[in-house]
């Protein structure tokens, strides 16, 4: 007899991205020359001085539990990041470090969302956000957002879609998988209306640090002491393996979100926390921003020859490090697509279904957080794939 499990599962989707990435390491492993463009993660190391604090973290050997708000030092140091790189005052009592932005975002649906209730948030956007709230009997309620909106929502989409079970918005500038950053006047825009309905507003601003051109980059926090920010030290700082992340609460919120934190995590990986001390030292930054030039290359390179292979990108991405592109004509289905590229051509993306449901199967996602010879091979193998399929 097959064991029943819960019913709540069944409307969880998988994380394509991660199923594809699974796929092209196992023909990878096979000895098949797969260019990655699928994952989200940083080829670049984790900046040297954040290496040389975990090691001496471990060699001191502070692998006990730290604060389930995490390590003092820490927060502190958060606190004056926002001081130095917003203008922003941030008591270190508001701040917690978290298993990684995933981590922040698990706490902050438990905090705000009773059984029924849901989010906004845009369609396309990352998946696992409304899986999040799946999990707690709560609903992802998707705007969809074209590059005519930017990508983002707006004022007049958060009221048109508001409905009687909403508790609040949840939105990332940039965001992921569109690159998109929200304008300051809409995002402020926003919050106010969000805080006339009593509701609640979460922000993602994970690829922060990771912004390109004239982008005007500002967090939630200039506009509000009562929105919560997520934060991650793994696209920007390098450390995805670790799993730290951070967020910001209202003061209100601090004694439930501790009970909350000790609960379900005991607290953040105390060797990643130790490490990441050094990651607003100067020699990290002057790496990191080193980096970050060369995610610029890497993205007017690939944006370039996207378009000269047919994709449609009519929004130039201004943060993250993807590309969210219409199929070219005469392909229809992004799953058979990225499949068969993979399959038969050795280069891995993901289908825009990962992200929502608004033209899904008409697009595809791009991450340039490859070294620029491997996405020139990756140019090169979708264009003797698409010459094929056309034949």
């Amino acid at each position: 007899m097959l064991k029943q499990y819960a019913h709540r599962l069944s409307e969880i989707q998988p994380f394509k991205v991660m199923e594809l990435l699974a796929r092209a390491n196992e023909l990878q492993a096979k000895g098949r020359p797969i260019i990655h463009m699928e994952v989200g993660e940083p080829d670049f190391p984790t900046p040297g001085p954040i290496l040389a604090s975990g090691k001496l973290a471990l060699e001191r050997g502070l692998t006990k539990y730290t604060p389930a708000e995490g390590l003092p030092a820490l927060r502190e140091l958060l606190s004056k990041h926002y001081q130095r790189q917003y203008g922003v005052v941030v008591d270190p009592a508001r701040i917690f470090v978290t298993c990684g932005g995933s981590g922040a975002l698990l706490l902050a649906t438990a905090l705000t969302l009773n059984h029924g209730e849901g989010l906004l948030m845009s369609d396309p956007g990352y998946p696992c956000n409304r899986h999040f709230l799946k999990s707690f009997g709560a609903e992802g309620q998707l705007v969809p957002v074209s590059a005519e909106v930017g990508f983002q929502l707006n004022l007049d989409l958060v009221k048109q879609y508001w409905k009687s079970n909403t508790r609040g918005v949840l939105l990332a500038s940039p965001a992921n998988p569109t690159g998109a950053i929200i304008q300051p006047d809409v995002l402020e825009a926003i919050i106010n209306f969000v805080s006339k309905k009593q509701g609640h507003m979460i922000v993602d601003e994970i690829y922060h640090g990771l912004h390109y051109g004239d982008a005007s980059v500002c967090t939630a926090l200039e506009y509000s002491d009562e929105v919560i920010v997520i934060n991650s030290f793994s696209k920007y700082f390098g450390m995805t393996g670790w799993r730290l992340g951070w967020m910001v609460v209202p003061e209100s919120a601090i004694p439930l979100l501790e009970k909350l934190a000790q609960n379900l995590f005991i607290c953040a990986p105390s060797i990643a926390q130790y490490a990441a001390l050094s990651a607003f030292e100067p020699e990290a930054i002057a790496e990191m921003e080193v980096n970050r030039k060369k995610f610029k290359i890497r993205r007017d390179y690939l944006l370039v020859e996207l378009r000269r292979l047919g994709f449609s990108i009519p929004v130039v991405l201004e943060g993250a490090f993807y590309i969210y592109a219409t199929l070219p004509k005469g392909f229809e289905s992004a799953e058979i697509f990225c499949s068969r590229m993979l399959e038969e051509f050795n280069v891995a993306i993901t289908p825009g279904t990962d992200f929502g449901y608004f033209y899904a199967d008409n697009t595809v996602r791009f991450s340039y957080a490859q070294s620029l010879d491997k996405l020139k091979q990756g140019v090169a193998n979708l264009d003797r794939g698409l010459i094929h399929a056309r034949q």
